[in-house]
Order: C-alpha cells, then sequence, then structure tokens
C-alpha cells in the first residue's frame, strides 16, 4: 500500500482524493508542514509516500506518471512530489528543513518546496499535453480544468504506450492495435510478464510447427512467429501504459526475444531435416551473425554514450538525414530490426522452404551488419570522442576474457583491434584448412595470446569497441567451422546448442551493463572459461576425439555452461538488487 498526504488548503468538490486511491494510495490530509512531518513519520518505512498539494488540478495519468513509476527513488509533477523507501530519508530531511526554515517563501505549495529542497535526484516525467498545475484562485482553478476536459487523458496513455522509436513494420503494422490489446490486458489485470512467457510459449510452439516439417506445420509456424511478435510488442507497451515495470520483467523482456529467433531457427532445422535437407550450417550461421550484430551495436554503444567531445561529421549527417522523414523509415528498415526480421522470416517460412528463408536471412543480415558497422566504423575515426573509464570498463566485461587472457602478460604494444583480427584469423583460418587437427589447436594457442595483447591495456581507442565482436565471432566461428568440418549427425546440432549458451552468457553480460548492476560475477566468467578458453577448449576437443564423440563432448560442455550461467542469471535477476528497468533503446 502507497500513501498520499495531501497538504494545503482542500478545495470543495475536487476529485483529488478520489484520484489518489484510484492509484491505489491511501489518503492522509496534513493542514501544514509540521502535521505532514508527523504523519510522514507514520508511515511504514517500506511503503512509498507522496506529498500533493490538495488544489491540485490535472489528468490521472499525469499523476500516475508521477507517483507510481517504480523505476525512480524520487519523481514529481507541479503540486506532487513521491519518494520510494530508498529515498525516504532525502523526503524527511527535506521536510525536517522546511520546519525549521523561517522567513516567507515565494513558493506557496507545499510539495514544490520539498521538490526543490529535497538533496536527491527527482526525475521529472514529461507530460507533453497532460495537464499537472496548482492553481493560485478560482480564474486560475477554472482554467486548468478547462485544459483538463480538452485533452484525452486515455487517448494519451494509448499513445505513450507504444515505444518512442522503433521499426516500420512494428509501427504502422503492429502498434496501431497492439496498443489496445495492451489496455485490455490491462483492465483484466494481466501483467507484462504474463504477457512476454505467452510470447515466449507462442514462439516455442511455432517451432514446434516448423520442425513438423510439413506444408501446413510451416504456415501454422509463420501464422504464429507473427502472434509471438504481437504479444511481444504488446508486453512493453502494457508496461508502459500501467507503468508496471519490474526486475522480473527487465531480465525477461531482454532474453526472451532471443530465445525465441534462436529456437525457431532450430525448429525450422528439424523441419528441414525431415524432409530430407540438412540447413543446421546455415541455422547456426544465422545466430552468430545476428549475435555478432548485437554485439557491434552494444559495444558501440557502450564506448560512445558518456564520451566527451562526442561528434563527427558523418554523425552530423545523419541527423541531418533523420530531419527528411522517408530517410529515417528507410535507414530504419534496412537493418531489419526484429519486426522486419521476423516478417520475413515468417512469411518466408509460409510461402517457401527453410533453406531459402535461411539464406534470405542471411544475406539480409550480412547486409545490415556491414551497413552498421561501416557508418560506426566512419563515426569513430572521424570523432574526437575521449573514452571515459566507466566505458573502457564496460567493454573489458564484454569482451569476456577468462583465466588464460588473465595469466599471460601482454608485453607487445600492439593495437588492440589489430590484436584481436589477427587472433580470429588465425584460429578461424586453421579450423577452415585443418579442421580438426593439432594445427588448429596451435592456431587457438595463438588466439589465447593475441587475446592477451588486445585486452592488455584500457579500451579506449577509438575502434576498440569492435574488440568484443572480433571475439565473438573467433569463438562462434571455430565452433561453426569445426562442428561442420566433423561431417558427423549430431555435430552441428550440438554446436547450435553451445553458441545458443554461450550466447546466453553474452546477453546477460550486456543487458546487465546496460542496466548499471555491473558485469557478472569474476567466479562465472573464469569457471565457464571465458572466450579464449572455450574457444582452445574446442579445438582440443576436436583433436582427440574421433567424430562419433566431438558431438557428444560439444552437447556435454553446452549443458554444463548452461546450468551454471542460467543459474546465476536466475538467481541475479529475481534477487532485489537487479535494476527495475524497461529497454526503450533500439529495436533489436
Amino acid at each position: 500500500m502507497s500513501t498520499a498526504i495531501l497538504t494545503g488548503q482542500p478545495v470543495p468538490g475536487s476529485p483529488i482524493e478520489g484520484d489518489l486511491r484510484s492509484l491505489g494510495f491511501d489518503v492522509r490530509t496534513a493542514a501544514d508542514a509540521a502535521e505532514a512531518e508527523t504523519l510522514l513519520a507514520q508511515v511504514p518505512s517500506r511503503e512509498r509516500v507522496a506529498v500533493v498539494d490538495a488544489r491540485f488540478v490535472g489528468h490521472v495519468h499525469a499523476l500516475r506518471l508521477g507517483l507510481t513509476d517504480p523505476r525512480f527513488p524520487l519523481a514529481a509533477i507541479p503540486g506532487a512530489l513521491t519518494a520510494q523507501p530508498a529515498a525516504r530519508q532525502a523526503l524527511t530531511r527535506a521536510l525536517a528543513r522546511e520546519n525549521s526554515a523561517t522567513g516567507t517563501t515565494l513558493v506557496d505549495s507545499l510539495a514544490d518546496r520539498l521538490t526543490e529542497a529535497v538533496d536527491a535526484p527527482v526525475h521529472r516525467p514529461e507530460l507533453g499535453s497532460l495537464v499537472a498545475q496548482v492553481p493560485a484562485d478560482p480564474q486560475a482553478r477554472n482554467e486548468a480544468r478547462q485544459a483538463v476536459a480538452a485533452v484525452d487523458d486515455e487517448a494519451v496513455r494509448l499513445k505513450s504506450a507504444v515505444k518512442a522509436r522503433d521499426g516500420f513494420f512494428t509501427t504502422f503494422c503492429v502498434s496501431p492495435y497492439s496498443r489496445y490489446l495492451a489496455r485490455w490486458c490491462a483492465r483484466r489485470g494481466l501483467t507484462p510478464n504474463q504477457v512476454t512467457t505467452a510470447s515466449l510459449l507462442t514462439a516455442l510452439i511455432a517451432a514446434a510447427c516448423a520442425a513438423t516439417g510439413t506444408r501446413g506445420g510451416f504456415v501454422a509456424a509463420g501464422v504464429l512467429l507473427l502472434l509471438s511478435f504481437v504479444l511481444d510488442c504488446t508486453d512493453g507497451q502494457l508496461a508502459r501504459y500501467s507503468l508496471q515495470y519490474s526486475t522480473l520483467g527487465a531480465w525477461l523482456d531482454a532474453t526472451f526475444d532471443r530465445a525465441k529467433e534462436y529456437a525457431y531457427y532450430a525448429g525450422l532445422a528439424l523441419g528441414a531435416a525431415r524432409g530430407g535437407d540438412d540447413v543446421w550450417a546455415l541455422a547456426l550461421g544465422a545466430m552468430v551473425l545476428q549475435t555478432c550484430r548485437h554485439v557491434v551495436d552494444f559495444s558501440f554503444n557502450e564506448a560512445n554514450h558518456d564520451a566527451t567531445a562526442n561528434t563527427s561529421p558523418t554523425a552530423a549527417l545523419s541527423d541531418k538525414l533523420d530531419s527528411v522523414g522517408w530517410t529515417v523509415w528507410v535507414r530504419r528498415m534496412i537493418v531489419l530490426p526484429i519486426g522486419e526480421r521476423w516478417a520475413m522470416i515468417a512469411v518466408l517460412t509460409a510461402l517457401t522452404t527453410p533453406r531459402i528463408t535461411f539464406y534470405a536471412l542471411l544475406i539480409g543480415c550480412a547486409f545490415a551488419a556491414a551497413y552498421t558497422t561501416a557508418g560506426r566504423v566512419l563515426r569513430s575515426l572521424t570523432r574526437k570522442a575521449v573514452r571515459t573509464d566507466r566505458a573502457a570498463q564496460a567493454l573489458d566485461d564484454l569482451a569476456d576474457n577468462g583465466p588464460l587472457t588473465e595469466l599471460l602478460p601482454a608485453r607487445l604494444s600492439l593495437n588492440a583491434v589489430v590484436a584481436a583480427l589477427t587472433g580470429a584469423v588465425l584460429v578461424t583460418g586453421c579450423a577452415l584448412v585443418w579442421g580438426a587437427g593439432w594445427q588448429t589447436v596451435l592456431g587457438a594457442v595463438g588466439y589465447v595470446a593475441c587475446s592477451a595483447v588486445a585486452v592488455g591495456r584500457p579500451l579506449k581507442g577509438a575502434l576498440d569497441w569492435l574488440v568484443p565482436p572480433v571475439f565473438r565471432a573467433a569463438e562462434y566461428g571455430t565452433v561453426l567451422i569445426l562442428a561442420g568440418r566433423a561431417e558427423v549427425n549430431g555435430a552441428l546440432p550440438a554446436a547450435f546448442g553451445l553458441v545458443a549458451a554461450v550466447a546466453y552468457h553474452h546477453y546477460d553480460t550486456v543487458y546487465r551493463i546496460r542496466g548499471n548492476a555491473g558485469a557478472p560475477p569474476a567466479w562465472l566468467v573464469r569457471a565457464i572459461g571465458g572466450h579464449e578458453g572455450r574457444t582452445l577448449l574446442v579445438t582440443v576437443l576436436a583433436a582427440v576425439l574421433t567424430a562419433s564423440q566431438f558431438p557428444v563432448a560439444l552437447t556435454a560442455v553446452a549443458v554444463v555452461i548452461a546450468l551454471v550461467v542460467l543459474v546465476e542469471s536466475i538467481r541475479f535477476w529475481v534477487s532485489a538488487g537487479a535494476p527495475a528497468v524497461h529497454d526503450e533503446g533500439e529495436p533489436a
């Protein structure tokens, strides 16, 4: 239960008490600041508390945005201030100072005075056309009421439920109706987590339909994949519509998209195998390419979002293009975000074959990866950004360095990207030429040494954000090549499982960093070997085991990594210490 303390002179006929109760607040009244301080002390420390001016005039959704968002310890709108338990002491100190102050004040509203006096950051939500005022006289109050009546509160709430920046397909083909589905869910008490889980189950059923290998199964799979995407949009819109942001929801929303997509790839590969067509290499290649694309995005953003002098002619040109409406949508579509990608996969699954679907996916993702990476390289080369220590640490965490890299001294003074690329080419080149041979093991040893050189110094260079994606490409690519060269049943599916388990760990790392919760614990990274340790292990297994034993070993490694990573990840994301956030960034 939350408590709202109404302060100031009550206004006959004001709906403020009813509005606050509709938002879940227990309403108490205080005649002055001293009585408000007394009431504040009586509220249990584990509860949210708000101080609201009794003369407040505004939309209920303005109050909802200002007083119920769980992501911010302190938040305020004109005439109202709220504090979660973590910020209670800051509010208490501000109210104590208010009571001990003498003299007159230019601000009549106690809530507004506390907002200015509190000694902690206060979130002020964007209200747009919503009204939130504390009128000083009857005429101003009448004008404020007319302004409230002129704006449809529910229409604004529905519009704000849609993510501000999204892809073309999502914006024009899904969001126009999914927002109403979100409202339907909210009115029936459904939570975003329940909708997220329904989206996952729908995608898994779609994957099972694709695995049948029949035309009817492929058609059903395409339809269900689109339905899963609609539900995927709905869960975020429901969270924004009802402000139901949660710790668990952040984890579910961040990881289930990848689980759904990669499970669907596996379903397509199984369905193709039933028809006599082995496309496991294409499925694994698509997963590798898509994951590396995301790591490029994450690394670049982490390296630059807090850099100083962070401008460049390339960035200026991009901003100029964004001012031309049609170019915005073209540029969003050609990077093949999740909406366009899933729509393409769904249609091609229903109308063509898994092989054609994967060919189209690989071509589209390869073009998108080349386009985005080239643009970011140009930006990095033309800007004079100064990287922060925090950015360098984030890149080091994304690199996923294991114990072997830590043990080797980095004595060579070599550019980090050059060193990483040298190691990646060495190990993947040896795998391509010699396959499961000791030459490849030696190539993996060289990769370990190059990795140590690459991360031997802080990653603050202009292109050092490329180091983590190069490591991902080297590790995943080595697994793909060796499994493909094994030419034995089960090798590629086992490799698919191994890469999926490791990729989950890398996505988990990304979302912890983006939630300002830090990287996974060092013991976890060491326990699963780091990127260089896993790469070396796979090459050794390929060299010492027979072709029939290799898939079994890959499966065992995948199971161990998946168990260790999932247990720690679930423990973290359901714990009280994880951040209550919801992704509002670029469409994945």
